[in-house]
């Protein structure tokens, strides 16, 4: 019965992202939804940028067994993000007008950056698509009491999302998220609520938490454990900022006030709500310790599902697993269209000059329906768990892409050899410490990060661009 309820939800979720589709009648439409989304819609959106299986599952899980020491790169890195996309880098980009973050460094740059730093971003995806995609498979798998293996799951929750997606861009991410923002956050507060009475009440489950030592989160007086902190919090924090998904929410916005300010109460709004999953996987294991002990030694986030189907009634089972595919189609679908559409707009389109707009719309929807078909064979062949794929989503793009874009917005001097030995240096540096095992201070993609910025200025010193018409140098006329 409760798996008939999902999958009814989710012919809902296609009908009403199907219905979104209508708006669509060209390129800017399925891209950018005509930037034409109001600011509760965008709200819902960038909170769904990061509230997805990562945040009820994945930290849940680490949460468990780590405490918010684990928890530095999301939840903490990952809304300071959104808030700092918000506040800095939302309105210059918002007024350039363009399709996509490689647009922005073909205009400011070159075509060589443009092409090496979309494939960048789109790699980015490759993990952060698969957690969404593994987590479905996850959900499957339990309500169906393994009579849908994870892998068959994963193919069905795929298929789902692609199926709206594909038709509808941004208008049907738009539409749907928002009426999944809806349920996930009735959802969530309900199912909470229930687990505290089991667990004894709210406040013992924030003592218990607490003498156990889990809300530590501040580095030990150690270097090197400084060091680790800061790179878990600059991967997320900083290496999340030139990524396609975050920019199409900002980019929708119907204007510069919307997009500022959607973006930094989106990411306020994710920061606190992402609260609620660790509440409730705590209360978990105040309600049976045996539990959440077995399921760790095999799969941690299995944790919240197991708990909901054995301990809470049929109606709070409903809630909680509408909330929960909620939760997972709304990133799903952002996180899939955004690489697709990087990729056709930025390493397709360059290579014939001569397409319209109606063959970009459906070069777009074939590289969807195929970055489908890699991120979950992909996922069903990794091993590793959500929180690590989502964690190591954005090293490539800290590595390579921050500094170019920071620099190209606010440094007049930012030139296209600048660019280029940013790229180079941040993303060869990266790679080879990856290689080597690097173990000293820091991590590899903090070191990168550094080696681009000294790339960024050695180059733009020794080669400067000719003077540009736009003195200010922070925002480049689109083309």
């Amino acid at each position: 019965m409760l798996l008939n309820l999902v999958i009814a939800y989710l012919v809902l979720s296609i009908a009403i992202g199907l219905y979104a589709a209508t708006r669509v009648h060209d390129s800017r439409d399925y891209i950018t939804a005509g930037r034409n989304l109001p600011m509760p819609i965008v709200i819902a959106m960038v909170f769904a940028t990061w509230f997805g299986a990562e945040t009820v599952l994945g930290i849940s899980a680490t949460f468990l067994d780590e405490g918010f020491r684990g928890l530095i790169s999301d939840p903490l890195g990952a809304s300071l993000c959104l808030v700092l996309f918000g506040l800095v880098f939302a309105r210059p980009l918002y007024r350039m007008n363009l399709l996509t973050l490689g647009d922005y460094f073909r205009v400011r740059y070159n075509r060589g950056t443009e092409l090496v730093l979309s494939i960048c971003i789109v790699l980015s995806y490759l993990g952060w698509v698969a957690a969404q995609v593994t987590a479905l498979g996850l959900v499957f798998n339990v309500l169906s009491a393994d009579a849908v293996s994870t892998r068959q799951g994963m193919m069905i929750g795929a298929g789902v999302v692609l199926t709206y997606t594909l038709f509808g861009g941004m208008w049907s991410v738009a539409i749907t998220t928002f009426v999944q923002m809806i349920v996930i956050i009735v959802g969530l507060l309900l199912v909470s609520g229930y687990a505290a009475d089991q667990a004894g009440g709210i406040g013992t489950v924030i003592a218990a938490a607490h003498a156990e030592g889990k809300f530590e989160f501040l580095p030990r007086l150690d270097f090197v454990d400084m060091v680790g902190w800061i790179a878990a919090l600059f991967t997320m924090m900083l290496g999340s900022i030139p990524q396609q998904d975050v920019f199409q929410r900002v980019n929708s916005s119907k204007n510069e006030k919307i997009a500022v300010w959607g973006t930094t109460l989106g990411g306020i709004g994710y920061f606190f709500f992402a609260a609620v999953p660790l509440f409730l996987a705590y209360s978990a294991k105040l309600v049976d310790a045996d539990m959440v002990a077995r399921l760790s030694a095999i799969d941690s986030q299995l944790i919240l599902p197991v708990m909901v189907v054995e301990y809470m009634p049929f109606y709070m089972q409903v809630i909680f697993f509408g909330a929960l595919l909620s939760v997972i189609m709304s990133t799903a679908s952002g996180t899939l269209l955004a690489p697709s559409v990087t990729f056709s707009e930025n390493v397709i389109r360059p290579f014939r000059p001569r397409m319209t707009d109606r063959q970009l719309l459906w070069t777009t929807r074939v590289t969807v329906a195929v970055f489908t078909v890699i991120v979950t064979a992909y996922a069903i062949a990794t091993e590793a768990s959500i929180h690590t794929m989502v964690e190591n989503a954005y090293r490539i793009t800290l590595a390579g892409a921050f500094v170019p874009l920071t620099a190209g917005l606010f440094w007049r001097r930012a030139s296209s050899l600048g660019a280029a030995l940013a790229v180079a240096f941040g993303l060869i540096t990266w790679l080879a410490l990856e290689i080597v095992g690097f173990e000293g201070p820091g991590e590899p993609q903090l070191v990168g990060l550094f080696a681009s910025a000294i790339g960024m200025v050695a180059g733009s010193l020794l080669g400067p661009d000719p003077q540009r018409s736009n003195e200010g140098g922070t925002q480049p006329a689109a083309t």
